[in-house]
């Protein structure tokens, strides 16, 4: 038999996409199997406890594991995005580096497998998919890795940065949600 499109009623929609202009997403990435890949995971379950105690009405914090296309739907509707992964530069375990910008403007290299599909790849996909509605407010939190073998602890290096990364989001956060000082104006003579 021949298979044929069915329509029938909309899919609901996403609740993902109800995301206003003014929500703040955080994504945590990684592999909490893979040791030290794991942190962005590690520190995105820490702001949840955090921000479970000190509610803010615009922030939503959510893992999105390994996978880049549900980085790409999470932050579909939001207004500002801070994402947070493990990197492997070379520096000293647990180093925690902060992109923005035009830091993140570089086109990722093309790559059509989903299996490889990467945060970078979901932020340069968003911009053009979504447009307007995927954020331009973009910040990335990664921290130096040391061991991505199978596991499920932090290495030691890495897992001493936890709580210093955590602090540095949570005063970006705070910082960030600010009201804009008014300007003033000059008086005139």
């Amino acid at each position: 038999p021949s298979l044929t499109a069915q329509s029938g009623p909309p899919l609901p929609s996403s609740p993902i996409c109800a995301y206003t202009s003014w929500m703040h997403v955080i994504i945590g990435c990684g592999n909490l199997y893979r040791k030290d890949d794991g942190i962005g995971v590690v520190v995105a379950h820490r702001l949840q406890s955090y921000f479970s105690k000190h509610p803010q009405s615009n922030l939503q914090i959510v893992e999105a594991g390994t996978n880049g296309i549900d980085v790409l739907l999470q932050a579909h509707g939001a207004g500002k995005l801070t994402l947070i992964d493990a990197c492997c530069s070379g520096s000293e375990p647990g180093t925690l580096f902060q992109l923005s910008g035009p830091d993140l403007m570089n086109q990722p290299p093309p790559n059509f497998n989903p299996h490889n599909f990467r945060w970078d790849h979901a932020v340069h996909a968003g911009r053009i998919i979504f447009q307007d509605a995927f954020p331009q407010d973009i910040t990335v939190f990664l921290i130096e890795v040391l061991d991505t073998t199978f596991g499920e602890n932090l290495s030691p290096g890495v897992a001493a940065s936890v709580e210093k990364t955590c602090a540095m989001i949570i005063s970006f956060i705070h910082e960030s949600s600010r009201p804009p000082l008014p300007t003033q104006q000059s008086p005139t003579l």
